[in-house]
């Protein structure tokens, strides 16, 4: 009898996808015994405060970020879903379609940080095993009622690299070959991504 389908859901704003998303995804691939990870742009992103670079431009930086492992996935139901992105309906939406597979959310500790502040994260957390990859640097405290919640922890290689840093480099003219794939700078030089904006 075949086994029921490992699969990770990997959601963010990848503004822009950088080394560190991709060390965590591998990772996560072992770790966890992935089949599949389904790296999942944000829509609206409703806890952003400012504006995300248009979706056709991190969508397209993905998609070359993750071309060589084949069991990295590129979905966009969240920009394709009117209003703000809510993991909860990702997941119900995945679910439903394939109602036999295992599914793992993978989150940063900042992320983990913030789970009760998400829509109806105690439903979310019946859906899934939740896994939070330790980030360097200090540990933000988690809501008392999430840390009850069984996780996983997934080890990240220490790549203390953010898509903030890697946009404020670009706005200063300055090399980001050590933050992101080499085809993804390649693509953020050709099409004057980040210039003159940092934001956070």
């Amino acid at each position: 009898m075949r086994r029921p389908e490992r699969i990770g859901l990997f959601g963010g704003s990848f503004d822009p996808v950088h080394n560190a998303h991709l060390a965590l995804a591998q990772s996560a691939l072992a770790e966890l015994r992935l089949d599949e990870l389904r790296w999942i742009p944000a829509g609206l992103a409703y806890q952003k405060t400012r504006p995300l670079t248009a979706a056709h431009h991190r969508v397209a930086m993905v998609a070359l970020a993750i071309r060589h492992e084949p069991r990295f996935v590129l979905d966009e139901s969240e920009l394709s879903r009117a209003g703000p992105s809510y993991t909860l309906d990702t997941v119900r939406a995945a679910q439903a379609a394939q109602p036999a597979a295992q599914w793992f959310l993978i989150i940063g500790a900042d992320q983990y940080a913030g789970l009760h502040t998400w829509k109806d994260w105690p439903e979310l957390l019946a859906r899934v095993t939740l896994a939070v990859a330790n980030r360097p640097g200090a540990v933000p405290p988690v809501d008392a009622e999430v840390l009850r919640e069984p996780h996983r922890v997934v080890p990240l290689p220490m790549l203390d690299i953010s898509s903030t840093e890697v946009r404020t480099r670009v706005a200063a003219g300055r090399s980001i070959d050590t933050l992101v794939p080499a085809q993804v700078a390649r693509y953020i030089e050709s099409t004057a991504l980040y210039r003159g904006s940092t934001g956070s």
